[in-house]
């Protein structure tokens, strides 16, 4: 029981150090380099002051909160379908969001009382839509809505809605480099305001998935069980779906679609400190945070003055890593 307490605590230490660690390093570091002091000094250096709080500090506010969305989402799926490579891509959710501001841009809708939020608004929408679709034909075809119906639902629903993307970016004409960066995923010069507009949904999808933590510990043992444990598991089901969906909605809003940090995360998480989501959860939370303020440092800096989508570091990094616990599983399996 000691050695047990001894490494959460030492997984929390470290997470908490990884992420002030990647913190500082993502505001001090770029094309401008920023000394420390400049957080509490404006004297300092008046132009460094002002790319720290308008446009550095934004940035990776808005990517910790994303990448922490994501991690912590993909932690909740992943624990309520027993299935490692499941997160909210699998259900479709992601691709829901996607198309939404695929759409957006394609059509070139723009609301005027809506103003730079229109495509934000548009892409939670489609995610929104998606998840009450995936889940009403899942219960349509199965009324018990097993954990193998989600996923074949979700994977259904993807392939069709990535049909829709590819049609609409192969349509399109000067907007096509437009929807392509969306979709390759950004937190590029999106300032205070999306961070003010995914924060409140960070906070109330973590709130749902936090809540249901044990219902989560309940399920890993089966359905049954978990009724037979005082768990309403259909009640469970929706709740986490719900959560997990509003956390995916508004950071594919944000960010566009940035990929793996949903799977390798948790997964990840899970092999070192094991399946307890009362400490999974938080520590996908702030790991993920890490991951993708270190990508985004990566993305533009790597070639710089030129940026590259956040989403393309998050695959290079994601892909092997993701395919090396995948092929350990297996071979564990296997033996």
């Amino acid at each position: 029981m000691y050695l047990k307490n001894r490494k959460y605590i030492y997984a929390y230490v470290t997470s908490i150090a990884l992420l002030l660690c990647s913190l500082w390093i993502g505001v001090s570091f770029g094309t401008v380099n920023i000394p420390l002091s400049t957080l509490w000094d404006k004297t300092t250096d008046p132009i460094a002051y002002s790319i720290l709080w308008k446009i550095r500090m934004p940035r990776v506010i808005l990517a910790a909160i994303v990448g922490a969305s994501l991690a912590i989402a993909g932690a909740a799926f992943q624990g309520l379908l027993k299935n490692p490579l499941a997160d909210p891509y699998t259900l479709g959710i992601s691709s829901g969001a996607s198309v939404g501001a695929v759409m957006t841009i394609f059509l070139g809708i723009s609301i005027p009382v809506l103003g730079t939020f229109t495509l934000p608004v548009f892409s939670m929408a489609g995610a929104a839509c998606t998840m009450v679709i995936v889940l009403s034909f899942a219960r349509l075809v199965d009324r018990s809505m097993k954990m193998e119906t989600l996923i074949l639902t979700g994977i259904i629903f993807s392939s069709f809605l990535g049909s829709c993307i590819s049609l609409m970016v192969a349509l399109t004409g000067e907007e096509l480099r437009a929807i392509i960066g969306w979709l390759l995923g950004s937190v590029s010069m999106r300032g205070w305001s999306y961070v003010n507009m995914i924060l409140p949904f960070m906070i109330i999808g973590t709130s749902i998935i936090w809540f249901n933590r044990r219902e989560l510990n309940a399920m890993i043992y089966g359905e049954e069980r978990a009724q037979y444990l005082g768990v309403n598991v259909k009640r469970s089901k929706y709740m986490i779906l719900a959560g997990g969906s509003i956390l995916t909605g508004s950071a594919v809003a944000a960010s566009g679609t940035i990929g793996f940090v949903g799977l390798v995360v948790p997964h990840m998480i899970r092999l070192l400190v094991g399946a307890d989501h009362r400490h999974l959860l938080t520590l996908s939370f702030l790991n993920g945070a890490s991951l993708l303020v270190i990508c985004d440092l990566v993305s533009r800096t790597i070639i710089s003055p030129v940026e590259l989508p956040i989403g393309v570091i998050t695959s290079f990094i994601g892909a092997p890593v993701f395919a090396y616990i995948f092929f350990k599983q297996r071979r564990k399996v296997v033996a």
